[in-house]
């Protein structure tokens, strides 16, 4: 059983999900880039364009529908940044306080609200607080997250780099410019949402950018990407509180990291490196990690202005990451976890998804532990689920993770509440139409939505309140 307050939620990304009939945004980064028909020979996307997506834009009530017969109370939705802003905020001044590169200030107040309003595309904001509110008058609890790894094309237009610059062209590596930019979005978003929501993410998997978004993978050059959006959201999270108390997070990809052969020494350095360095800055304000990898030679000071800058930890879980050491550090071993490829098992003889992703859901206890040992700060999982356009394995994954789940929660953990990847299918970035994660399958030429038999598993779990007893064999049950 869960706390009584417990959220049991769906997620879904702007991007991902609301293009499809009406309400294309050919305004960012990922359409461009998606669209870009070298992209397509190239094979760095799939051929299947956003623009023929789910159509949640139009079919959000349709949506909110089959959430109700599930009896969800929760979701986490986006924004998007490109919607709302489809000229540049850029001349619009504010004051900004540096330590050398690190932006510690951006002073925002009316006047600049005033005038990011000027600009705003009024249209978007009125279609999105339709959708907030259809979806609020339901009795339900709303997460708004501000980011989900695309950004404006008057920020990163992909179409203007060179050919044998566009493999480093997406995600948009968050930079000193960019940061205040998203600062002054995130303040407005704030001003204008604020009596709808009820949280707020600033983030989701900035890791997944910041680890990708240059050719540059060494541990500096990660390092110095991470800096930056660790700034960022701080900036974002001030500048939220300004107009919104209500609690500011941020959500984060997570695979639970094993070492093949015991070492746990290793773990322990991949895990600081991926996870931990990351959230000792925004919640200690400790960015020792940086200056030791980078060797800048910069003292080793606490940075106040990053610090207590999270009211809520959002964990991503699909699989784990298997390890071992090498010469660099450590290397992720193919065969388990993320990188089973096309193997139907992996070498742990586990069932594998439709993206190649081994079924782990001991991890996600693993993750939860993890994070609430080192924080002791309050958990919502807010992506979990996997690619299977046929179910087979959904109404078994669904059950273990959630027993999973309710096992870290009986030893301590403060798990406040479950958001399964997705409702519906939706636009799975580079791979398309291809990978299925929906509890409703949708036809995506007609746009018809049909539930799979797992979405009635999870609402036995809503009902329930947990796993009921008489599933519970089901949930211990290596697939």
């Amino acid at each position: 059983m869960v706390p009584n307050n417990f959220k049991f939620g769906f997620s879904e990304c702007g991007f991902q999900s609301e293009m499809g009939l009406s309400g294309t945004d050919n305004n960012s980064d990922w359409f461009i880039w998606s669209n870009d028909k070298r992209n397509i020979e190239k094979h760095y996307v799939s051929g299947d364009l956003p623009q023929n997506g789910v159509a949640y834009w139009d079919l959000y009530k349709q949506d909110h529908d089959n959430a109700d017969k599930l009896n969800i109370n929760a979701a986490r939705l986006g924004i998007e940044w490109s919607r709302i802003f489809t000229e540049s905020t850029e001349n619009i001044e504010v004051d900004i306080k540096y330590d050398n590169d690190d932006i510690i200030n951006i002073s925002i107040n009316d006047e600049t609200i005033r005038k990011l309003d000027e600009i705003s595309n009024k249209d978007a904001i009125k279609r999105y607080m339709d959708i907030f509110k259809d979806f609020k008058s339901r009795n339900k609890f709303l997460i708004i997250n501000l980011y989900h790894w695309t950004i404006p094309k008057w920020l990163n237009d992909p179409s203007k780099f060179s050919d044998n610059d566009k493999q480093r062209a997406i995600g948009g590596c968050f930079n000193n410019h960019i940061i205040i930019e998203f600062t002054k979005y995130c303040a407005y978003i704030a001003s204008k949402f604020d009596n709808i929501v009820d949280r707020w993410s600033t983030m989701n998997e900035p890791n997944m950018v910041y680890q990708g978004c240059s050719v540059d993978s060494s541990y500096n050059g990660i390092s110095a990407r991470k800096k930056k959006f660790a700034e960022a959201h701080a900036r974002a999270y001030d500048a939220i509180k300004l107009y919104s108390q209500k609690p500011v997070g941020i959500i984060f990809a997570n695979g639970d990291i094993q070492s093949i052969d015991g070492d746990n020494d290793i773990v322990d350095k991949a895990k600081f490196f991926n996870r931990y360095s990351f959230f000792d800055s925004i919640i200690n304000g400790d960015l020792s990690w940086y200056h030791e990898l980078t060797n800048d030679g910069k003292p080793i000071k606490t940075r106040s202005d990053m610090k207590n800058k999270v009211d809520w930890l959002g964990l991503n879980y699909y699989s784990r990451d298997v390890i071992k050491r090498n010469d660099s550090g450590w290397e992720i071993l193919k065969g388990y976890g993320h990188y089973c490829g096309d193997i139907k098992n992996s070498l742990d003889n586990r069932s594998v998804s439709d993206t190649g992703w081994e079924i782990y859901p001991e991890g996600i206890y693993n993750i939860i532990m993890d994070y609430h040992n080192r924080y002791k700060i309050p958990i919502t999982i807010t992506e979990n689920g996997l690619a299977d356009d046929m179910d087979r394995y959904r109404s078994n994954y669904i059950l273990s993770h959630f027993y999973n789940i309710e096992r870290a929660i009986s030893d301590g953990a403060i798990v406040e509440g479950y958001y399964h990847w997705s409702l519906t299918d939706n636009y799975e970035w580079a791979s398309g139409f291809s990978k299925k994660f929906g509890l409703f399958k949708v036809n995506m030429e007609t746009k018809e939505r049909y539930m799979r038999p797992s979405a009635l598993i999870y609402k036995e779990i809503i009902d329930s309140h947990g796993v009921p007893d008489n599933l519970k064999w089901i949930s211990r049950y290596k697939i």
